[in-house]
This record gives structure tokens, C-alpha cells and sequence, in this order.
């Protein structure tokens, strides 16, 4: 169509740029060893629950007739793990962020938002209209400033990740805590990649540092291996985001099935302690070893993502070719994903991972920094 002709022209300044993406091999062929999958625990790989009793599909949207009994019981499932009063699942992680910012956040309100976090964060943060102050990533003090210029708003938020996508470090949650209940802030934490990973039972970063936030966002799509995901806080947070969050509302609900595996997916991960374990193992080695070997990993990294920065995106996407061709899959991250001059390798571990297996990545990396 001529009034799609500009498309391929952008096309070509991306290819032009380095940062064209193409779809990656559907699965990893047999015997690779894949260092960039967010399946941390190895759940992923567990054989799908028999659910004779559970429908495949919601069948609409959970306010029409689209909401199941595994749903309720997955929700208070996921409450009860995280300690609160509520959880309302949602179709994905982006639909959790945007649905739940555009919904609580309006006109008039102040929105603190870190400079790195996840996209979902920044189109929520948007949708909502609020005005919205990027902070530099990490820093306290910036925040402190954002809500005290903040007075006058009708209301202020604080959204943070715990375990940051890309980089892999930390916020000071507890200093992130004490700002919001001195500013009358409401905290929003998306503990995505945290959640079965870290803190008491694998409740979370939020756990581990004994901080409550006001809003709590997690995924099933990472630690617990499923898809979908969820937002818990307390129950009036529940009921107004079953009828403000648009992209709940419009949405079908997720498959029952995948209600009814969350359920044991979540007793899975709260009891999990050796896979926890397994998992910092694993995490160490990769961690070490790739030092060793020369890989920039960023300094404040923690937990299963080990980024190596590489700087030129064509950098980055040719020791990614490297080491798919030395069986080790690793996708290159670019810019828009990453800032500019930030192009990496995103490593991540498993705790499917054997001793012999990082062994193995690791000899595939050293021969591809030859």
C-alpha cells in the first residue's frame, strides 16, 4: 500500500544504524545452552499440569463472564504469598504497568519515575497524563527533589523497579519508602524479576528489605515459567483497578489453566529455598568466570541478570553471532531497549543450569572473545 511506502524506508535506516531486529531462532536448537531466557528457576520446563477441571480459555473478560474460580484461588494464592491483602491477575506484564499507571495516575498528579525503567513503566506513566519527573537512575537525592517540587500536585507516585531489567542492580527501596511516607507518595514497585528469586520465600526485594509497597506488580512469566501477570496490594486497590484499569477490563482473562498452574507454581516457588540457592551457585560462577575472562559486566549487577556492556551495537550483535555458533544462545540488547552507547549482551542464569553447563558457556564465551 502507498500509504505504508515510508515503512521499509525506516526499515532501512534501522538496518542503517545497527539496531534492525529480526525474529531469533524459534526455539534453541537441541543441545544449546540458552544465557537469556528470564526462566531463573527452571520452571519453564516443567510439563504443563494435568487440568481436566480447568477450562482452556476465560471465554471474555473477567467483568463479563470471563472469570473462573482458578482465577479467585491463583489470586489469593499470590496474595498470601506476598503478604497482602489482594492480587488481580492481568494478561502481561506491559498490560499490568500501563493499565495499572494510567489508571491510579491522573491530571494533576506528580509521577517520580527512575530513568530505566521497563517501557511499560514509561507508556503507563504517558497514558496517564500526569506530569511525569524522569529521575537519574538510582539517585535518592533526585527523588527527594521531584517530590518536594511536588507539593502542590493532587497526588504524588514513586514507581520504581526492585531488580532492573537491563542492569540488573537495585534501588535503595527502603530510602525509596521513607521519601513517600514523608511526601505523602504512594510507592509502586514491579518486583518482576524478583519475585521467586529473592527475599523470604522468594516474596521479593520489597520482602528482603522489609518495605511494604503501596503497589506491588509481578509477572508469572519469569521465575514461576508460566505467562501473565498480576498486581496485589490492598483490596479497595484490587476492586478500583477491576474497574479503572483499562487493560483489564477490555481484555480476556488469562486461560484458566494458567490460573490453575500458577497455584502451584506459587507453593513451588515459596518452598523452593534449594533452587534459590542453586540459583545464587550458578549466578557466581557465570559471574566470576566471565570477569575473568576480561567481560565489562556493570559494576551494581546482582542477581541472575549479568549484563556486559559492549558499547556499538554491531559489536554487540557479532559476539552474540560468536556465540550462538559456539552453541551458547545470548541475544544482543540495542538501543531503544538500552540508552545509546549502552549496547550489551544481556547474560542471564538458571538454576537448570548444571555445573558441567556453565563449564561448558563459559569455554563457548572464552573462544569467542578470541
Amino acid at each position: 500500500m502507498s500509504a505504508l511506502r515510508h515503512l521499509q524506508d525506516e526499515l532501512s535506516e534501522l538496518n542503517r544504524a545497527g539496531l534492525l531486529r529480526t525474529p531469533p531462532l524459534v526455539a534453541a536448537p537441541a543441545g544449546m545452552l540458552v544465557l537469556c531466557s528470564n526462566d531463573y528457576l527452571g520452571y519453564a520446563r516443567l510439563p504443563w499440569l494435568p487440568a481436566d477441571d480447568a477450562a482452556s480459555g476465560a471465554g471474555a473478560s473477567r467483568l463479563v463472564s470471563g472469570t473462573h474460580e482458578t482465577h479467585l484461588i491463583a489470586e489469593r494464592a499470590l496474595a498470601a504469598w506476598l503478604g497482602t491483602e489482594a492480587a488481580l491477575l492481568f494478561s502481561s506484564g506491559y498490560a499490568a504497568n500501563v493499565g495499572t499507571l494510567a489508571a491510579l495516575a491522573r491530571p494533576g498528579d506528580v509521577i517520580v519515575s527512575d530513568a530505566l525503567n521497563h517501557a511499560s513503566i514509561i507508556d503507563g506513566c504517558r497514558l496517564s497524563r500526569a506530569t511525569v519527573e524522569v529521575v537519574p537512575h538510582g539517585d535518592l537525592a533526585a527523588v527527594e527533589g521531584a517530590l518536594a517540587r511536588a507539593g502542590s500536585a493532587r497526588r504524588r507516585w514513586v514507581v520504581t523497579e526492585s531488580l532492573f531489567s537491563m542492569d540488573g542492580d537495585t534501588p535503595d527501596l527502603r530510602g525509596l519508602r521513607e521519601l513517600c511516607d514523608r511526601h505523602d507518595a504512594a510507592l509502586i514497585v514491579d518486583e518482576a524479576h524478583a519475585l521467586g528469586v529473592s527475599g523470604p520465600s522468594g516474596a521479593g526485594l520489597c520482602a528482603e528489605a522489609g518495605v511494604r509497597p503501596d503497589v506491588l506488580v509481578g509477572t508469572l512469566g519469569k521465575s514461576l515459567g508460566l505467562h501473565g501477570a498480576f498486581v496485589a496490594g490492598s483490596s479497595t486497590l484490587r476492586t478500583y483497578l477491576w474497574n479503572r484499569a483499562r487493560s483489564f477490563v477490555f481484555s480476556t482473562g488469562i486461560s484458566p489453566m494458567v490460573a490453575l498452574a500458577t497455584v502451584d507454581r506459587v507453593r513451588r516457588a515459596a518452598a523452593d529455598d534449594a533452587g534459590r540457592a542453586r540459583l545464587a551457585r550458578v549466578t557466581d560462577r557465570l559471574r566470576s568466570g566471565l570477569r575473568e575472562l576480561g567481560a565489562r559486566l556493570l559494576p551494581g549487577s546482582s542477581g541472575p541478570i549479568l549484563p556486559w556492556v559492549l558499547e556499538s551495537p554491531g559489536v554487540a550483535v557479532e559476539m552474540s553471532q560468536r556465540l550462538a555458533r559456539q552453541g551458547v544462545m545470548v541475544q544482543a540488547i540495542r538501543p531503544p531497549t538500552v540508552p545509546a552507547g549502552t549496547s550489551r549482551l544481556r547474560i542471564t542464569s538458571s538454576a537448570s543450569l548444571s555445573e558441567t553447563d556453565v563449564e561448558r558457556a563459559l569455554a563457548g564465551f572464552r573462544e569467542a572473545m578470541r
